[in-house]
C-alpha cells in the first residue's frame, strides 16, 4: 500500500478558536487523546460530554490556541465547572467523572460555600 505522507491537521479552521482535548484512561488499552471532530472541541461541548458519560475515566483536559500561541492544563477549571453544574441541578457528580473532579477541583482554589442555618 502506498503512503502519501499526508496527515490531517488538528488545528481548527476557525481563526482564533481555542481547542479543548481530553486525555482518557481506557484501563488496559492505555491513556489516549480522545478522538473528536473539530466542531466538538469547544469547552461547552467537552463539559457536556463529560457530564453525559462520553469518557471512560478522564485524566485531564487541555486547551490550546495556535493563533494566540498558548496551551495549558485546564483540568482544575473544568472540574470546578462540572461540580458547579451538578450542584445547581442538585445531583451528584456522575461516577465516571467523580475521580477527575475530586483530583482537580482543589488545584483551582475552589472556595466552599457554607450553608447558613
Amino acid at each position: 500500500m502506498r503512503q502519501s505522507g499526508w496527515t490531517p491537521s488538528i488545528v481548527p479552521t476557525d481563526e482564533g478558536q481555542t481547542v479543548y482535548l481530553v486525555v482518557d484512561d481506557l484501563a488496559r488499552l492505555g491513556r489516549v487523546w480522545r478522538e473528536t471532530s473539530i466542531d466538538e472541541t469547544d469547552l461547552e461541548t467537552v463539559i457536556h460530554d463529560l457530564l453525559h458519560g462520553q469518557y471512560y475515566n478522564p485524566i485531564g483536559v487541555f486547551g490550546f490556541n495556535p493563533w494566540e500561541g498558548w496551551s495549558r492544563d485546564v483540568s482544575a477549571e473544568v472540574a470546578q465547572e462540572l461540580r458547579r453544574r451538578c450542584d445547581l441541578q442538585g445531583s451528584d457528580v456522575p461516577w465516571n467523572i467523580a475521580e477527575f473532579v475530586e483530583r482537580h477541583e482543589n488545584r483551582g482554589g475552589r472556595q466552599l460555600a457554607l450553608r447558613l442555618v
